[in-house]
Formats: C-alpha cells, sequence, structure tokens
C-alpha cells in the first residue's frame, strides 16, 4: 500500500484543525488595549498548540517520507494518532478560557501526552513493517526528545492541581525542544546508503 493517500488525508487533517482553532479566537469588543488583554490567554493558548500542531505536521511529514509503504496496522496507528490531534482543538479552547484552572491545563496536557505516546506507536509499526534495519530505525536511534517530552506531559499533568503555570512552562518546554526540527529523518534520507 503506498503512502500517498494516508498523508493528504492527515494532512488535510491537520489543516482543518488549525482552521478550527483560528475560528476559536473571538473578535476584541472594544478598540483599545484593555480589550486586547482579556484575550491573551486565549491567544496564547492557541500560539502554543498551532506551534504543536505545526510540530506534529512536519515530523509526521518525514515520518512518512522514511516509509517505502504503508500497512493497515499503520493506518489504524494514523487514526489513533489523529483521534488525539483532534481534541487539541477543544482543550486549547478550554485551557485558554480557563487559563489558571487546573482541570483545563491538566486536560491540555492528557492530550498532548495520549498525542506523543500514538505518534511513537505510529513511528513503531512502520519500523516493525520495514524491519530493525530500516532507514527510519537507524535515524530514530534512542529517540530522547521522545523520552523527554513523555515524562514531561506526565508531570505537566500532575503539576497542573498544584501549579499550573509550571504545567504551562512543561509545554512550553516540550515545544521549544521539537520547535528545532528533527533532522534525524530527513539526514538519512539525504545521505546516500553505503554497500
Amino acid at each position: 500500500m503506498k503512502r500517498g493517500r494516508m498523508e493528504a488525508f492527515s494532512d488535510g487533517v491537520v489543516a482543518i484543525l488549525i482552521t478550527i482553532m483560528v475560528l476559536e479566537l473571538k473578535v476584541p469588543h472594544g478598540a483599545d488595549l484593555a480589550a486586547l488583554r482579556s484575550l491573551l490567554p486565549v491567544f496564547l493558548s492557541y500560539v502554543l498548540s498551532f506551534i504543536f500542531l505545526g510540530i506534529y505536521w512536519n515530523n509526521h511529514h518525514h515520518l512518512l517520507h522514511a516509509a517505502e509503504r504503508i500497512s493497515g496496522r499503520i493506518l489504524w496507528a494514523n487514526l489513533h494518532l489523529l483521534f488525539w490531534l483532534s481534541l487539541v482543538p477543544v482543550t486549547t479552547h478550554w485551557m485558554g478560557e480557563n487559563h489558571r484552572a487546573a482541570l483545563p491545563v491538566a486536560t491540555y496536557g492528557v492530550v498532548l501526552l495520549c498525542a506523543a505516546i500514538a505518534y511513537v506507536i505510529l513511528q513503531q509499526e512502520i519500523v516493525r513493517l520495514h524491519g530493525p534495519d530500516s532507514l527510519l530505525r537507524a535515524a530514530l536511534g534512542r529517540d530522547d526528545k521522545a523520552r523527554i517530552s513523555l515524562l514531561s506531559y506526565a508531570a505537566a499533568i500532575a503539576l497542573a492541581f498544584v501549579w499550573s503555570w509550571a504545567s504551562i512552562a512543561l509545554y512550553i518546554f516540550v515545544a521549544m525542544i521539537w520547535l528545532v526540527p528533527d533532522r534525524r529523518i530527513e539526514s538519512r534520507l539525504q545521505t546516500p546508503a553505503r554497500p
């Protein structure tokens, strides 16, 4: 099975999610800075989620280019990832509207954690299909960024009930470590294979 349809579908879903999020931003009720200030938490939540969706879209693109073919298991793993990403607009808006409340901040973290787990599962399914000596397996290596992300999300969920700003800081931290593009796969695709 070729990867083209799955990639196009996934790209479309991410584009729709970003569109839904921007439509949740409301027009300020006033023409002064005070009107903008009241929308700042919602806007900052949007920016953070936009960055996360962009990171997933970018890395998903590289991941699929390392795959020569896909299977039914990979299709389901991809749908699992898209399910969790589809919850990002709802939790983004809820957190933005209630930025100091523990449950919305923790729920946002649960969605991010589950999306990260789903992405790892997708990677594993692609590696399983292509074998332990595949280009993707070699490119992924130990995947320390994924481990740090999963631990940070778990800590942020727990911290939300103690100090929500610390949770948000951890979400920003994870975004920052992934904002630097993950070049492992791209560099392997550009390096000619050795005989």
